[in-house]
């Protein structure tokens, strides 16, 4: 290590992962140490270890030395589980007394060797286990347990022998840093001096020498690094912001009062501590003497196995075991040579135990009537987990690849992903904590960034602009690509390659001077850590205490554990991570066996279905009905679905894997369910390959749609190995020329060795290489096939049963229980309003309608529906509202509970108006509230008994019920919308379905869903209008309206601006139903349109309705869209008559065809697909 004088290492430094503090991302800092030559760098971030993995590889990989250290939280003097506030000033300069207002001081250390640097971790992991008080606190306990192989020092201004000096409390600190003299060894602890040329460093500086010279303790001068160049500071400065949530113009926001805490040079630090050059040669002295290494090992998890066994021994009969169950005793012979196969390159690679640990899990979770999922990802192409019950799918039979899940020629650890019903996941990661240790096991951190978008919006705020700047810029930036939005960076960079997209965003930076501001602000903002969360599924699992391994930390709110470095730095270091998933439709299964059971007395096994056989689930595939069936959900893939026509279990497999962005983008969804339907040729890769590929591309009618096939194609074609295959998958996946290059030669001399010709090798090469891109993992897209094809077959043949458990799973959002509420009304199912003496918490079947439950009840709590049900099984059905009233315990009667269940139509069945209750309960609760009241404590109604049914004896202690008619229709419905968050009894739209279809370019749903729909796109949407406000403009004075209105399905809100305003405005009414023409408004928390036009639709539902009249152009009438019409006709016959205007340039022509329709929606909604959403001629 070079200790010349001109050097100089920072080592108290807050990288990215001091959040919403430090702003020093760890790659460029690392990149400017080394640029400047300096030979090491520290990081010593806020309480937490986060990022020091990273910053160790980082640092190593530019050949920089990395110091491991921490600034940690310290209690002042107090154990750090106590929570008492301290003061040790006389309540003068609070400012000057123990930070964090009297609950930590600050001490900065570092890592001298490896056992130093795990010593650090397991402090930093027990201050947040055990110390946490508004910060992770360690104590002088920890310091003195694991104090070994730490250089600690002062610390920064809030350190507590600084606070101390800052009081007049020189004694105080002298007793406090020759403590930590004798905890770390004197030439451990050094007096940490710092220039910022800030008033309370300089307060301090004097007695801080002094001090270091009475106690003999070296100096160590050191720059508060927050930011890596001094330009940062305004963008640091704005993150300062983004915490506190004020603006730069708020003259009490948190702020620092000076812009040096950036990374200096060694030639800048060694003139601001010029007397004390000492203190610079230190940094150089602690940095040569800490040498740390991260241990990467295996810590799998040793499964417990019987006396006398290996874990690869009980692994083996365990999976013999279950072959035999699997098989009942009859292994057909290709499945038994694959099994051996596996056990032996499992037992090579040294994985039975992971195996091992996966299957008991899983099998205990079934064993407490837990849901698991039938598999994900490419797990299902082993055999081995078939046979252990890890997935239900035979991979032999379907085609799946060992391989693409554990190739030996690629050692890697396995990754087995499992799906549990969403309520009871957190049995399985308990189950799982307590067999192999809670100190093993933990949730996984993640990171949240500063997304571009949100940088903008939060660049914006901070400079105290109007929203709509920065709403302005994220609207003109490029749409996002799979998820991702684009870089800042990528919109300026010439060389980036959406370049060309973001003209628009560079407009407006360049003609606007607010935006320009905004925008440089936040490419200092975008990519920066914003906070911690935990990871949605994953969990690392251990062989030894997690505590000896890497630093933890515990969430406050729920005590769970959690590991301070995220996925990838876990895995390196060898620690297991499972992902256990929670899986909605998982739920929705076993709510609708249950359903069944109950409703039918039926017990259906789902993994007992034959996957190929039931023809009303391929019925109603083919008829695109799978609202609300797992993976196939989306109006366009019900589109293709109705293209396909499926009648067998690969086409669900294949459907879910081509409806994709990559294949989708070169149309082989489409020729996929062409060719499936003989209305597109079939072609051969080459002449030479089609008997030899015919295995592998047959049953995909010539179209690679799994990467299986294109492994599949070079074992067969060019000799491959599985493995070899699976390695030249992956090279095509990532396009890397020179990598490439390797492959094709001997993909080439296999081929050539097989007998193939130049022109064959090129043609198949040139057929995988595309594929390869964007194929998907047919393992995967079969397992969750299997959900598929069981959530369609329980909506085709219990659909009551179905829909009712779907209902129930989606209770907590109203867009999602409109639109399901919609699909049964489509489906004839009956959804019955609630009823105390039917319903239970959730929704129910009875017989073939769904009956509402009462937790979905605004303002009932499940604290009520369990009193309400109670009450119900001890005492007898509830005969009257009074009778009701007396039986329920007092949770139940409250005046808000009581009228909610009025006006949600709870009592109906009683026999009384909705109205009739609404004007007595209050004085009916009124009177049960005292006798209530006495039952709490003991004392009994001696008369209650006896007169329980003498209407005299109601009349005079409970009131009786006046005789009401029903509020209007039209007040009712809107009291139990609000009540049950949509309608449930009727609908105001009820019978204009079809006029609502035909005015409408889609559904309000299908709009806020739509993918394709761009921001400022004009479309045109029909509705009734429930809510009309007029309001003024603050700033301009200017009237505008605000106007919701909802279909069958969902809501969507409308602005009002301007003309448009003057012109439709003023005469817009509640519960008028209208059309609507105007231009979509996208943001973050949905879509809405400002509109260009109004008009109110006359007339209701019934009575004729025909003829419709279709709009084709000449040259979109081909054969195959007339036969579609023709068939979409007959599917839907009833006694309206169809007409078609032809347009061709020249011309008009009108026709009457044949068939005769009945209109409804649903015809509407399969024309529009067909034909374009402008198809109708109103």
């Amino acid at each position: 290590m070079s200790t010349e004088k001109d050097s100089f290492v920072h080592l108290h430094v807050h990288t990215e992962f001091s959040m919403l503090d430090g702003a020093a991302r760890i790659k460029p800092l690392i990149n400017e140490v080394a640029a400047q030559g300096m030979p090491a760098i520290g990081i010593s971030d806020h309480g937490n270890n986060h990022g020091a993995f990273d910053f160790y590889k980082t640092a190593k990989s530019a050949g920089v030395k990395p110091i491991i250290g921490i600034e940690a939280y310290l209690s002042p003097g107090t154990a750090r589980q106590d929570r008492t506030r301290v003061r040790w000033g006389n309540g003068g300069d609070v400012d000057g007394d123990v930070s964090g207002g009297g609950a930590y001081t600050h001490m900065t250390m570092f890592a001298e060797n490896t056992p130093g640097m795990y010593n650090l971790f397991r402090m930093s992991s027990k201050a947040w286990l055990d110390g946490y008080y508004f910060k992770p606190r360690m104590d002088r306990d920890l310091l003195n347990t694991y104090g070994k192989g730490i250089i600690a020092t002062t610390g920064c201004v809030s350190g507590e022998v600084q606070t101390r000096l800052r009081l007049g409390q020189y004694e105080e600190a002298r007793k406090a840093a020759a403590e930590f003299q004798d905890i770390f060894g004197k030439e451990n602890f050094f007096a940490e001096i710092m220039d910022h040329g800030l008033d309370i460093e300089r307060r301090t500086m004097s007695d801080l020498l002094r001090l270091a010279k009475d106690l003999d303790m070296p100096l160590l001068a050191t720059n508060d690094l927050h930011y890596t160049h001094a330009g940062d500071a305004a963008a640091h400065e704005a993150l300062l912001c983004v915490q506190s949530g004020s603006t730069l113009m708020d003259p009490n926001r948190f702020k620092f009062d000076a812009q040096e805490f950036y990374l200096k040079s060694a030639k800048q630090m060694r003139e601001l501590f010029a007397d004390y050059p000492e203190a610079c040669d230190n940094t150089l002295l602690i940095a040569e003497r800490c040498n740390v290494e991260f241990v990467e090992r295996e810590l799998m998890p040793r499964f417990p196995v019987p006396e006398g066994h290996t874990e690869a021994s009980w692994f083996e009969q365990e999976v013999a075991a279950g072959m035999d169950r699997r098989y009942k005793g009859q292994i057909p012979e290709a499945q038994a040579k694959q099994v051996s196969y596996e056990v032996e390159v499992i037992k090579q690679m040294g994985f039975p135990g992971y195996f091992l640990v996966v299957a008991d899990f899983i099998a205990w979770a079934r064993a407490q009537g837990i849901r698991v999922g039938p598999g994900r990802g490419s797990a299902a192409g082993s055999i081995v987990a078939y046979a252990l019950g890890i997935t239900e799918l035979d991979p032999v039979r379907h085609g799946l690849i060992f391989e693409r899940f554990l190739n030996p020629e690629r050692v890697s650890m396995p990754d087995i992903d499992v799906d549990f019903d969403d309520r009871r996941r957190g049995e399985v990661i308990r189950y799982v904590s307590d067999k192999y240790g809670d100190d093993r096991v933990a949730q996984i951190v993640t990171f949240g960034t500063i997304k571009a978008k949100q940088a903008l919006k939060d660049a914006g705020r901070v400079l105290a602009m109007p929203y709509s700047v920065g709403e302005k810029l994220t609207k003109a930036m490029p749409p996002m690509v799979l998820g991702r939005d684009i870089a800042l960076n990528d919109m300026i960079d010439k060389t980036s390659e959406r370049y060309k997209e973001a003209q628009d965003f560079r407009d407006l930076i360049e003609g606007d001077d607010d935006s320009a501001k905004v925008f440089e602000l936040a490419q200092g903002l975008e990519n920066l850590k914003r906070q911690w969360g935990v990871h949605a599924a994953g969990v690392i699992m251990s062989a030894e205490p997690l505590l000896d391994v890497i630093p933890i930390m515990k969430r406050e709110d729920d005590g769970a554990i959690i590991t301070q470095f995220d996925q990838p730095p876990c895995e390196k270091l060898g620690l297991l991570k499972m992902d256990f998933l929670g899986l909605r439709n998982l739920t929705v299964l076993d709510d609708t066996l249950a359903n069944i059971k109950s409703n039918r007395g039926e017990t259906v096994v789902l993994e007992d279905l034959d996957l190929d056989s039931d023809q009303a689930t391929f019925d109603l595939l083919s008829r695109g009905d799978t609202l609300g069936v797992f993976q196939l959900d989306g109006t366009a893939m019900r589109s293709l679905l109705r293209l396909l026509k499926p009648t067998l279990f690969e086409h669900i497999s294949a459907v879910i894997a081509l409806y994709r962005p990559g294949p989708m983008g070169m149309n082989s969804h489409t020729n996929y369910a062409l060719r499936k339907n003989g209305q597109q040729e079939v072609d051969s890769v080459h002449p030479e390959l089609s008997e030899s590929l015919s295995e592998v591309l047959d049953p995909t009618y010539g179209l690679i749609v799994y990467q299986e096939q294109v492994m599949a194609a070079a074992q067969k074609a060019a000799g491959f190995t599985l493995g070899k295959a699976d390695l030249l998958r992956r090279a095509m996946g990532k396009k890397n020329k020179e990598e490439l290059d390797k492959q094709y030669e001997g993909f080439s001399d296999g081929m050539k060795a097989n007998g193939y010709s130049e022109e064959a090798i090129k043609a198949l090469w040139d057929t995988l290489l595309p594929f390869a891109d964007y194929a998907f993992n047919r393992a995967h897209s079969a397992a969750y096939g299997v959900l598929s094809y069981w959530t369609a077959y329980l909506k085709a043949n219990y659909p009551a049963e179905y829909m009712a458990a779907l209902l129930t799973s989606v209770g907590d959002s109203k867009d999602k229980l409109g639109l399901y509420l919609s699909e049964c009304r489509r489906m004839g199912i009956n959804v019955l309003a609630p009823d105390v003496n039917e319903s239970i918490a959730a929704f129910s079947a009875v017989g073939k309608d769904i009956r509402f439950g009462l937790g979905a009840v605004r303002n009932v709590g499940l604290n009520v529906v369990d009193g309400i049900a109670t009450a119900r099984a001890d005492k007898g059905r509830f005969t009257t509202f009074h009778d009701f009233l007396r039986k329920v315990p007092a949770v139940v009667c409250s005046k808000r509970v009581i009228e909610s269940l009025i006006k949600a139509g709870a009592y109906d069945s009683l026999g009384n108006t909705r109205r009739s209750l609404a004007e007595i309960h209050e004085e009916a609760v009124d009177a049960q509230a005292s006798l209530k009241k006495n039952e709490a404590v003991g004392q009994v109604d001696l008369f209650g008994s006896l007169f329980d049914s003498d209407p005299a004896v109601e009349d005079s202690f409970g009131g009786s019920v006046p005789d009401r008619p029903e509020w209007p229709k039209k007040e009712k419905l809107a009291y139990e919308r609000d009540m049950l968050g949509l309608y449930v009894s009727d609908h105001p739209l009820a019978g204009r379905e079809a006029q609502l279809a035909r005015y409408s370019q889609m559904s309000i749903t299908d709009l806020h869903a739509s993918e394709t729909i761009a921001d400022g796109e004009t479309v045109t949407m029909a509705g009734l209008v429930t809510s009309v406000q007029h309001r003024v403009a603050r700033a301009s004075g200017n009237p505008y309206g605000a106007v919701t209105i909802e279909d069958f399905e969902g809501e969507l809100n409308v602005m009002l601006m301007g003309k448009t305003y003057q012109e439709f405005g003023r005469t817009l009414e509640a519960d008028q139903v209208v059309v609507i023409r105007g231009r979509v408004s996208q943001r973050d928390d949905g879509k809405s349109l400002n509109a260009y036009s109004i008009e109110t639709i006359e007339g209701g539902g019934d009575g004729p309705s025909g003829p419709i009249i279709l709009k084709i152009q000449d040259a979109e009438a081909t054969r195959e869209v007339l036969e579609e019409l023709d068939r979409i006709l007959k599917v839907h016959a009833g006694a309206d008559e169809v007409q078609v205007r032809l347009l061709s340039l020249e011309q008009e022509r009108l026709f009457k065809l044949q068939p005769k329709v009945r209109i409804s929606g649903e015809l509407i909604g399969e024309l529009k697909v067909l034909l374009g959403a402008s198809c109708l001629s109103a």
